[in-house]
């Protein structure tokens, strides 16, 4: 079977630096970060007092007053997201056949907001006070499920849950819904809005998170004074189209989504394999599904989470799938200024690339200074302003997930 050509027509993030794509995008070009001390609690006791917290967020603006009480923190992200990317691709449903445009949005958690807030009345008031509403706020799904509600998208939902890989797994996955023919647009992508108590407290018993309380300075990817990842939250969402059906509409075309590769390192539940071949082979198989050389490839936006063993195995895969060339690629990391976002990392970071490829810039790692032993890449301690045919945009998942998405200028 022929697989069918599939491009992008629409975008929206909510970010902790913006809540649109137009103002995160300027923020990113200006290397403008969204770290503070956490406001939605008291973290006086916790190890990291910083995150990247989205911002003057009213979910009211993008859906009635009813919807959003029905929904927690990741879901309003989400369905507020896909409404700038659906209006954003010019998408009106009315014109379209419903049964034929699906979505696919996960998100790594689901509420954790709710999970708190429930157990306590558990613990505290007994069984009888769980809200009826608990399981269906909380499940992770739920994204995908509130999206296709709000927006009468009544083709294939589904919710890929792959830790910090899930964004990009669900975009790959649409991607492949669209070649094959299971659908003609999904609105696909990821949300996170894990800055709670629990969440804060098990990143940190992990000793994921960097307790570094400068904000300039806590979260530092690739640079040999990284101390760990500083937790942000928001979503992003891409509309994907098949290209005639773009065609056929007069869409706007921003690209062309070439491949898609994954792989599992089977290796650890939290650490990379150390010597990078599951990361690389995913980024060679995304490569192969394109059609294109690995030598073609100038630019990469990297997992770049800022832990010790991410930024060096990641380095190593880069190295192991590139050779020689690997020195020529520009690897950035858009987490040095908005914090990783778990569930919703892999999608806003590839709404960076493509918006970096349409402006023709790619941003610099912010706060990216002191080179690490082993560690020899150009990671963008300044901007470039260059032309970017192709970007490969990286996640590692805990469980050894690892995704990777090619995307390209359009081209007729």
């Amino acid at each position: 079977m022929m697989k069918r050509r599939v491009v992008i027509t629409g975008m929206g993030a909510i970010t902790p630096t913006g809540l649109n794509v137009k103002d995160f995008f300027r923020a990113l070009v200006e290397g403008r970060h969204g770290f503070a001390r956490i406001s939605r609690f008291d973290a006086t006791d916790y190890k990291c007092h910083m995150a990247a917290e989205v911002k003057g967020f009213d979910a009211r603006d993008y859906m009635d007053a009813k919807a959003a009480r029905r929904m927690e923190p990741f879901s309003q992200y989400a369905v507020a997201a896909s409404k700038e990317a659906l209006e954003d691709a010019g998408i009106v449903m009315e014109k379209e056949d419903p049964y034929r445009i699906g979505c696919a949005i996960g998100s790594g958690i689901g509420s954790l907001q709710a999970m708190e807030r429930e157990y306590d009345k558990l613990a505290n008031k007994g069984p009888a006070r769980i809200n009826p509403l608990f399981v269906p706020l909380m499940i992770s799904n739920m994204a995908a499920g509130n999206v296709s509600i709000q927006y009468g998208l009544k083709g294939k939902s589904i919710n890929v849950v792959t830790a910090c890989a899930t964004g990009t797994h669900s975009i790959g996955e649409a991607f492949r819904s669209i070649q094959y023919g299971d659908a003609d647009v999904m609105i696909a992508g990821g949300t996170e809005g894990a800055v709670t108590p629990i969440g804060i407290g098990g990143f940190c018993a992990l000793t994921a998170l960097s307790s570094v309380e400068d904000p300039d300075r806590c979260s530092l990817p690739f640079d040999k004074n990284r101390s760990g990842f500083v937790m942000g939250e928001g979503a992003g969402v891409l509309t994907l189209e098949e290209l005639g059906h773009a065609q056929k509409r007069g869409a706007h075309i921003y690209g062309e989504i070439l491949g898609y590769g994954c792989t599992s390192d089977a290796y650890h539940i939290t650490s990379p394999a150390e010597d990078g071949m599951g990361a690389a082979n995913a980024m060679l198989f995304a490569i192969k599904d394109g059609g294109i050389d690995p030598l073609d490839i100038t630019y990469i936006n990297a997992h770049g989470t800022g832990t010790h063993h991410n930024d060096l195995f990641e380095t190593r895969a880069i190295k192991k799938a590139f050779g020689e060339h690997a020195a020529r690629i520009h690897v950035n990391s858009t987490k040095s200024m908005i914090g990783h976002l778990l569930g919703a990392a892999g999608a806003v970071e590839l709404i960076a690339c493509v918006k970096q490829m349409e402006a023709g810039v790619i941003h610099k790692t912010a706060g990216y200074q002191t080179p690490d032993e082993e560690m020899d890449l150009d990671y963008c301690k300044e901007p470039y302003q260059e032309e970017i045919p192709y970007a490969l945009s990286n996640s590692l998942g805990f469980g050894g997930h690892n995704a990777s998405i090619l995307i390209g200028q359009y081209k007729e």
